[in-house]
């Protein structure tokens, strides 16, 4: 059988407007090209049972979306941060809290930021109080990987250009993590866990340029070693 991908949403809830009391949603591009990696994407509201979802899946996708909210690593919110409807993080640190330390884990953009803070690090909150590059418009950016790390073998390349549509970034670097990727300003693009099977976080979004080959690379390195941890768990 095909690995399954889990992949964690945007979502807000809203008991008092009892029409609907909330969405959960996800952009298309993130399970098409996990479908055509090979993986089987599965949807991940917030109210799933993260212990039994936990032992479901084969890997862990985090996607884009709004700002997460300071508080989980200490701070006031900036007054340009748009956090998000708490529903989806306190949902992803629960299932972090359930997964095995060896399941892959890929994370896009807030995914990239939530990994980082999942491991204690902080986030930079509002990126044009230190740079002057525009990074929220979608403007296609060329970062530089690491040659010896995870990433740049996942890509299959020491430089790829991508899609940015962020104004936050990682700001003090969580546990264990590596700083494997930086645009020409500084602001960090890419981490990745160098002990871990498959640890990785992208700022930028390869699923908005899913011709590229570095992208197709990327999304069946993941969903291969998601096949490699269903074949041994």
């Amino acid at each position: 059988m095909r690995p399954i991908i889990g992949i964690t949403t945007e979502s807000e809830f809203t008991p008092d407007v009892p029409r609907y009391r909330g969405w959960v949603k996800v952009n298309w591009n993130y399970p098409e090209q996990i479908a055509l990696a090979g993986g089987i994407p599965v949807i991940i509201p917030p109210m799933a049972d993260m212990h039994h979802i936990a032992q479901l899946i084969d890997g862990w996708l985090i996607t884009g979306g709004e700002d997460i909210d300071a508080r989980h690593w200490g701070e006031e919110n900036h007054p340009d941060a748009k956090p998000n409807d708490d529903s989806r993080t306190e949902a992803e640190q629960r299932l972090y809290a359930e997964i095995s330390p060896e399941l892959p884990i890929l994370g896009i953009c807030y995914g990239c930021q939530l990994l980082n803070v999942l491991r204690g690090g902080s986030l930079v909150q509002h990126l044009p109080d230190q740079v002057d590059t525009v990074h929220t418009h979608g403007e296609l950016q060329r970062v530089e990987l690491n040659s010896d790390s995870q990433l740049a073998r996942a890509f299959q390349a020491q430089e790829v250009t991508g899609q940015s549509w962020h104004h936050q970034a990682v700001g003090r670097v969580g546990q264990n993590l590596d700083v494997v990727g930086k645009h020409d300003d500084g602001t960090i693009e890419a981490i990745e866990d160098p002990a871990h099977p498959y640890f990785l976080g992208v700022q930028w979004h390869p699923e908005r340029t899913p011709d590229d080959p570095a992208t197709q690379s990327l999304m069946k390195s993941f969903v291969a070693a998601a096949a490699e941890y269903r074949r041994t768990k």
